[in-house]
């Protein structure tokens, strides 16, 4: 790493400039009203090869323009312009280390929250051990939160949106404020949806199990992943609405998103998950999609890019 993070590199309107130098107007919709859409990209340094790979670059920059699409942006930014922004602010920090790695397309202006440009961009590298603190956790003691998930009739957990991570505050903060480390979000129906900021998986009878994409969870990577590796190990897993009690009885739990990776769940609500540690399929899921991430595995090497 060239810079140290305080002063490091982000590419903001075209120029890659200090982050302190990096300034958006005060009165912008971004600002005011958390008017942006965004990715958290995960990038994986291979030490053996010197490389730094990012993972399933191309599946974050579909789900962007899905988010510039539903949440009606006028954005003048290609796919291939992300892609160079985001290829050029790495290198011009030499970065050699994961990375998490902010792409943020925002409104600027003197607009309202009912504008649709104009458009900018940044892109905001940062070494994954400086991300916040429930990403850095080894297993998490959670609660359910008293605050419902937003829903496809409110706000769409679909669209990656500044201002839908709110929702995941007022859990997170709660989470906190009572002593657990973060939370698991019910939906407007009382079922499972998923963590602040990350999906949910348990373990039953060896099965696999997650929430239904229509059960107010965002359209995760990291989820998709999961469930094509459990898959291919020959675990079966199931999509399905899921009922709070049986969180309290199921042999592992497990909170993912490209942030947090997989993160073990080692109890909810005080009721401990298996025998309170990591759990056999939990860990087996993890270290693969690590080895893959790092462009270990060869049958996997279409969602890896190597950026240098």
């Amino acid at each position: 790493m060239k810079y140290e993070v305080a002063h490091r590199r982000i590419w903001f309107k075209g120029e890659i400039l200090d982050v302190n130098d990096a300034k958006i107007n005060i009165l912008a919709p971004t600002s005011q009203f958390g008017l942006n859409v965004f990715e958290g990209i995960p990038c994986y340094w291979n030490d053996e090869e010197k490389q730094l790979y990012a993972f399933r670059l191309d599946d974050h920059y579909d789900r962007l323009l899905r988010s510039v699409k539903l949440i009606q942006l006028d954005c003048k930014y290609t796919k291939n312009d992300m892609v160079k922004a985001f290829t050029d602010v790495i290198k011009a920090n030499e970065y050699d280390e994961n990375l998490s790695v902010r792409q943020t397309l925002f409104v600027d202006g003197f607009g309202s929250w009912g504008s649709d440009g104009p458009v900018d961009m940044f892109v905001a590298p940062i070494p994954k051990g400086k991300t916040s603190a429930e990403y850095n956790k080894k297993g998490l003691n959670v609660c359910v939160t008293s605050w419902s998930r937003i829903s496809d009739k409110n706000l769409s957990p679909r669209i990656k949106c500044g201002a839908n991570y709110i929702n995941s505050r007022v859990g997170q903060r709660e989470a906190l404020r009572n002593g657990y480390d973060t939370c698991i979000f019910l939906n407007e129906f009382g079922k499972v949806a998923e963590g602040p900021g990350s999906c949910f998986f348990i373990v039953k009878n060896g099965t696999v199990i997650t929430p239904q994409l229509t059960d107010s969870v965002l359209e995760s990577i990291t989820r998709d992943t999961i469930i094509k590796i459990a898959k291919d190990k020959g675990y079966p897993v199931i999509e399905r609405t899921i009922d709070r009690t049986e969180l309290y009885t199921c042999e592992e739990a497990f909170l993912c998103g490209s942030a947090m990776e997989i993160t073990p769940v080692l109890s909810i609500d005080k009721y401990i998950i298996g025998d309170g540690s990591i759990g056999k399929i939990t860990k087996e899921l993890h270290l693969t999609y690590l080895d893959i991430a790092r462009g270990k595995l060869k049958q996997y090497e279409s969602w890896v890019t190597p950026i240098y």
